[in-house]
């Protein structure tokens, strides 16, 4: 009797740490930027970057590095778009002053989209990236 309660006891355990782990999991997608952009105050050259999220919804915290350096970390909303992205892509918008500014991050082959600030725009222009 004692073998089968501890059988449980290990299951259960094991499970909820398998739970947790999964909650905390970090997600992470390749981006190709092809305009210089702004998004909390950071500016983004054109180039390629890595962009990973943490958290399940609907807020996560997003960093954005280019190689090993940490270039920029912003708050986003997490949506699941009705359909699966073709590729990685990017949405922006374009100031008064011509400036653009990063609204959206969407990651290829998932229905994922990383809204930044709740942006969804008129003015809003989506560019694609060759997911690699």
């Amino acid at each position: 009797m004692k073998s089968s309660k501890l059988s449980v006891f290990l299951f259960a355990a094991a499970l909820l740490g398998s739970a947790a782990a999964f909650a905390g999991e970090t997600n992470k997608t390749t981006l190709q930027l092809y305009e210089k952009l702004t998004v909390e105050g950071k500016t983004l050259d054109p180039g390629k970057y890595t962009v990973a999220w943490q958290g399940s919804g609907p807020t996560v915290q997003v960093t954005v590095s280019q190689g090993k350096q940490t270039v920029a970390t912003f708050p986003a909303h997490l949506t699941e778009q009705a359909v699966r992205n073709n590729g990685d892509a990017y949405g922006s918008s374009t100031a008064p002053d011509g400036s653009h500014a990063l609204t959206a991050i969407y990651v290829g082959g998932k229905r994922t989209a990383l809204e930044v600030g709740g942006h969804q725009e008129a003015g809003q222009t989506s560019n694609t990236s060759a997911a690699k």
